[in-house]
């Protein structure tokens, strides 16, 4: 029992075994997943469609930057937390936004869905 059980989170992530590690990840914890979207277009529809309680949102998708997902997800209410192998949350998302570094480690994405849950 992680405390996560039957959390849905939408995941944005643009290679597709990163996404299948996440998505294991995830299930182990006791999560269900929904995507996962590989292209922002993808992503943004998968956020119109709803169904989630929380986000991990890749900044970078094949050169687009995941923000405008973010942006929707920040106006709906709806937790998110960026993922990145460089460290740095996108300008003007750094104030309680969790971030993942990559590669993805259980404890780490563990902690960030506690903490979007507290916030």
């Amino acid at each position: 029992m992680s405390g996560l059980d039957g959390l849905r989170v939408l995941i944005v992530e643009d290679e597709p075994v990163v996404a299948m590690y996440l998505e294991d990840m995830l299930e182990a914890l006791g999560c269900e997943t929904i995507g996962p979207a590989s292209r922002l277009a993808e992503g943004i529809a998968l956020a119109e469609a709803g169904g989630f309680d929380a986000a991990i949102l890749d900044i970078n998708l094949g050169g687009e930057r995941s923000t405008p997902i973010a942006q929707m997800l920040r106006e709906r209410g709806l937790p998110f937390a960026f993922a990145s192998g460089y460290g740095n949350p996108p300008e003007g998302f750094g104030e309680g936004v969790p971030m993942i570094e990559k590669p993805y480690r259980e404890a780490q994405v563990a902690g960030a869905l506690g903490q979007m849950l507290r916030t």
